[in-house]
């Protein structure tokens, strides 16, 4: 992967800035036709277990995107919180994000100022989505009626020229870093890497509102064998622990040659999956 290009000089220097994530709240006067106001929403968590782990800080911005360019039109509301999970953060965790105990303690998420900024969204966009709607589902009904949408997944970042869909890798080939994992921090980032200036037609803010519109899939490799479960791990598969069987969600453009890989290779000629279209309110819901 290389930078972009207005990023090399002449003399193949490359120059990062720090972002400051310097979007000032402002009122939107005059809104074009064809717009969406996006949530832009990170969380930092006590681990990576989905069921368990707890938020210890959470970010949103409200922005207004025009969606016939992708331009920042202005952001209209935020709001970030720590919160007390109530248990030791692990020090792995701590040294990731620097998110200490003394820092949260006494700390609580205000769930009426969330459900302000949410409730006036047409969509909310995450880094790894599934990651974040998992823990706002269980702790915020509302989050089960929104549009989710993710900047790893609806967008083709390999196309673009980049190997990697981590965060901290897009804005460094973009000509920016940050302090990373800190919730308002990333929220920003993302707002600035996914309506970058360099971008002056489709940009990636506009292709991954289009995707969140598109029709998902989702395959259930049902009764697979116990021998089959690394192949399916590495196409993607994940694992429902509740009803025992691997799944992953796809577009409609790859449901057949899907059916005919499990066909091949986990069911020994005869499919015997399950195929369904998901509703676009549960995309990245696991």
């Amino acid at each position: 992967m290389t930078f972009i290009d207005i990023l090399i000089k002449p003399n193949k220097e490359i120059v990062l800035k720090k972002f400051l994530g310097d979007f000032h709240l402002n009122m939107v006067i005059d809104y074009p036709e064809n717009y969406k106001k996006v949530c832009f929403l990170d969380l930092e968590t006590t681990g990576l277990n989905l069921l368990e782990d707890k938020i210890i800080e959470i970010a949103l911005k409200l922005a207004v995107i025009d969606c016939d360019n992708g331009e920042l039109l202005g952001v209209l509301d935020e709001y970030q919180s720590f919160n007390d999970p109530l248990e030791l953060i692990d020090e792995k965790v701590t040294k990731i994000n620097s998110i200490t105990n003394d820092m949260v303690k006494g700390h609580s998420i205000n769930w009426v100022e969330v459900n302000r900024i949410v409730f006036e969204s047409d969509i909310i966009i995450a880094h790894n989505a599934g990651f974040d709607r998992s823990f706002m589902d269980r702790y915020f009904p509302l989050s089960m009626e929104k549009l989710w949408a993710c900047s790893v997944n609806d967008i083709d970042w390999l196309t673009r020229g980049f190997n990697s869909s981590k965060q901290e890798l897009l804005c460094y080939w973009h000509g920016f870093y940050f302090d990373a994992h800190r919730a308002m921090n990333d929220v920003d980032a993302l707002i600035h890497l996914l309506t970058h200036n360099s971008y002056k037609t489709d940009k990636p803010i506009l292709e991954l509102i289009k995707n969140s519109q598109k029709p998902i899939y989702k395959v259930s490799a049902l009764n697979s064998a116990f021998e089959t479960k690394d192949k399916l791990k590495a196409n993607g598969y994940f694992w429902n622990n509740e009803e025992k069987y691997w799944w992953k969600n796809i577009e409609f453009e790859e449901v057949e040659n899907e059916q005919q890989w499990l066909t091949e290779n986990i069911y020994d000629g005869y499919f015997a999956g399950a195929i369904e279209e998901v509703s676009l309110l549960d995309r990245y819901k696991i």
